[in-house]
């Protein structure tokens, strides 16, 4: 007897690689809808190789602006998803630690902890594995300074910190190895590590570079005068230069480079900034771009190969508050955080408003000192208390 069996799809007498390239045609709603029609097709419209380009256009998907893969294991498809939870702001908010003494917190992030300065000692928070937030109790404490933690970074499993005491402290982060070093006459606020040296701004209007390499750790290569104290300060990815933000109260621009091998002045950024304007946070996101934030309540972006005379684009915090602190997914995203109300708010690099914004500290006001965010999760941290906003839900 005839078969009722219907004959098969000549969809599937296609080779994959063609498949893949007509699939590759759809955009997120279609190849969505592709994936419900049967397994096979679940399977295929979900290839990373097919949402890649859709992820690259998307807010904190992973990607960088060069297409770097900075999320490698999290199908991109989950991620494109969750993307637009961050361009919508739906997220489920939570205070994950409260202290009861106010401080100016700074923390760093890695795929396994979150690192928290609270005055002087830095803890580490193992992050849950479900994503649901952090452990509350402290898996390592970091010690060293006689006063509060200004701020630290972590790199290559190694923390620098530079505190009100004027030292810089080095731990390794497994092991018990760690070294302190008096570094400035004043407080330390910004320190940066990379390419085995140090460079440290500090209220004593100097920003110095430091060798850590055997034989001379500790000794400093080059003392800049910068004659302004200096808040914050970041190396390039070509470890060639390094930028400082300071506080603006003469007349030089806020945001100079120097030679990160001879500590000379390179070039200032920017002319029309005024007196009192100091930038808060600077960060690179490539050799030749980078942002900046600070009292005059602007983001700026800045392309040293265009310009160095004025900035390539600028966002204004809408309810003139100075900006405490950035941070960028590298591609399309930046997160600000304002000085008034815990306010946190989310920019698409593509508009010229903001996309999003989350008041964390009403009733009370209160900056938010450092923001740190992955795919899924922001952290936020004010006087009191470190928030969570989780973007999966």
């Amino acid at each position: 007897p005839p078969s009722s069996s219907p004959p098969p799809s000549p969809l599937w007498a296609l080779p994959e690689e063609l498949l893949l390239l007509i699939c590759s045609y759809l955009d997120a709603q279609a190849l969505g809808r592709l994936g419900q029609v049967c397994r096979r097709l679940r399977f295929l419209s979900s290839r990373d190789l097919l949402w890649r380009r859709i992820a690259r256009g998307c807010l904190n998907s992973g990607f960088t602006q060069l297409g770097t893969d900075l999320a490698a294991g999290i199908p991109v498809k989950e991620r494109v998803k969750v993307s637009q939870n961050w361009r919508h702001g739906r997220c489920q908010r939570e205070t994950v630690l409260k202290w009861k003494c106010n401080l100016m917190p700074w923390m760093e992030l890695d795929g396994e902890y979150l690192y928290l300065s609270q005055a002087e000692n830095i803890q580490a928070y193992r992050l849950c594995p479900d994503g649901t937030g952090l452990q509350r109790h402290p898996q390592a404490i970091f010690s060293g300074h006689q006063e509060d933690v200004c701020r630290f970074v972590l790199v290559n499993s190694h923390i620098v910190s530079g505190g009100g005491d004027g030292n810089i402290v080095l731990h390794k982060i497994h092991g018990s190895y760690s070294f302190k070093f008096s570094a400035h006459e004043q407080e330390v606020n910004c320190v940066d590590f990379q390419g085995g040296l140090i460079v440290s701004g500090s209220r004593d209007r100097t920003a110095k570079v430091w060798s850590l390499s055997a034989g001379r750790v500790g000794q400093c290569l080059h003392t800049v005068q910068t004659e302004d104290r200096v808040w914050s300060i970041a190396i390039s990815p070509l470890l060639s230069s390094f930028v400082t933000g300071t506080a603006c109260c003469g007349h030089t621009s806020p945001l100079r480079i120097w030679d990160l091998e001879s500590g000379q002045l390179l070039t200032c950024l920017g002319t029309d900034f005024h007196r009192g304007a100091g930038v808060l946070d600077v960060l690179y996101e490539t050799p030749s771009l980078l942002l900046s934030c600070g009292y005059d309540t602007y983001i700026r972006y800045w392309d040293i190969r265009t310009s160095t005379r004025k900035c390539v684009q600028e966002w204004e915090e809408p309810h003139d508050s100075a900006l405490y602190c950035i941070r960028s997914d590298k591609n399309h995203m930046i997160a600000s955080g304002s000085s008034y109300y815990g306010v946190v708010r989310l920019w698409d690099k593509r508009q010229t408003r903001c996309l999003q914004s989350f008041h964390l500290s009403s009733p009370t006001s209160s900056p938010v000192y450092c923001l740190r965010f992955s795919t899924t999760h922001l952290y936020a941290a004010l006087a009191s208390a470190l928030h969570v906003l989780d973007f999966t839900a």
